[in-house]
């Protein structure tokens, strides 16, 4: 199913965000007692099942900007688009979004350069960038230069994200489907993200604060960590530990997406990020079809994976 790759990662990613939307700032307790077994409707956000959040929204913006070539102002304008009910909502309005993407939005309308857009500070660390970054990796995917790999994932994250923390867990988890994307499975694509990313840290001036955060992922074995160690914040390292600990502490794509989702708190975000990674490990036909029966605008979402398929062949060949 090698014409399948887009789609199994981002309706892996939209059938993960659906999943956690009704049961968002839910607590874990909460979701121990009533776990989270099957897409469901309405809760939280008073939506009907197979609803997506603003995750899949930007992320599909980011996907369609993409068919017209790497361009930063077309992104952000597609953003822009988003907010104003223009494009890629379920239902035709935006009924969740985040204070640091909301911020960046209202610069990005005046004309503001996109990269300046996002915040830059220590507290402007949400998963906001982390949960629309992967349709990059298609457009990144015949890079072989890391330092590309870096400059990019830099740039589009700093339209909402701009600080060092929410840049490098896009770059780790980008890297990390890169190795998926040449065949590793995941064990080894993980073991492999780590060699990468930290000799590229022993070769740039990384202020070693923030590299030391970093490192239940990049030196241990984040499946190892137990469970009551593992948060499920917005925040933007929390989701990046979450969702690999999830995807590598689990066998199937249901298993991966729904112990993210019942880990509580940011359910839609941490069932996204993870269920993009799930999607690529396992396939499009590892997704019980009627999650993917339920999601919203389906054929839409089809349509561009298949536009993305297309305009990206060049380098999706070798698979």
């Amino acid at each position: 199913m090698k014409d399948m790759i887009i789609h199994s990662a981002m309706f892996g990613l939209v059938v993960g965000d659906a999943l956690g939307v009704p049961v968002e700032f839910k607590s874990r307790g909460y979701l121990k007692r009533n776990p989270v077994t099957d897409m469901m409707g309405y809760g939280t956000h008073h939506q009907p099942a197979g609803t997506w959040s603003d995750d899949s929204s930007l992320a599909l913006c980011l996907a369609e900007s993409l068919c017209r070539g790497y361009n930063l102002d077309d992104i952000s304008q597609k953003f822009l688009q988003w907010y104003n009910a223009e494009i890629w909502t379920p239902h035709g309005k935006v009924f969740d979004i985040g204070i640091a993407t909301s911020e960046a939005i209202t610069l990005i309308k005046p004309g503001t350069d996109p990269v300046l857009c996002g915040g830059a500070s220590e507290m402007d660390n949400g998963n906001g960038s982390l949960m629309r970054i992967l349709p990059l990796l298609f457009y990144l995917q015949d890079k072989n230069d890391l330092n590309v790999v870096f400059k990019c994932v830099k740039e589009v994250s700093s339209i909402t994200h701009a600080h060092f923390r929410s840049i490098f867990a896009c770059f780790i988890y980008i890297v990390y489907g890169l190795e998926l994307l040449k065949g590793s499975d995941k064990t080894e694509a993980y073991a492999r993200m780590q060699l990468k990313i930290r000799d590229f840290i022993a070769a740039h001036d990384f202020e070693q604060k923030e590299i030391n955060l970093f490192k239940r992922v990049l030196v241990g074995d984040i499946s190892n960590v137990g469970e009551n160690d593992i948060y499920s914040s917005g925040y933007v390292l929390h989701s990046l530990e979450a969702s690999l600990w999830c995807v590598l502490n689990t066998g199937c794509y249901e298993d991966a997406v729904l112990k993210a989702v019942n880990l509580g708190d940011d359910t839609d975000t941490t069932g996204a990020i993870t269920g993009g990674m799930a999607g690529l490990i396992y396939g499009f036909e590892s997704i019980p079809e009627s999650w993917l029966n339920s999601i919203v605008k389906k054929a839409e979402i089809e349509k561009l994976c298949e536009k993305m398929n297309t305009l990206l062949k060049n380098v999706n060949e070798e698979f």
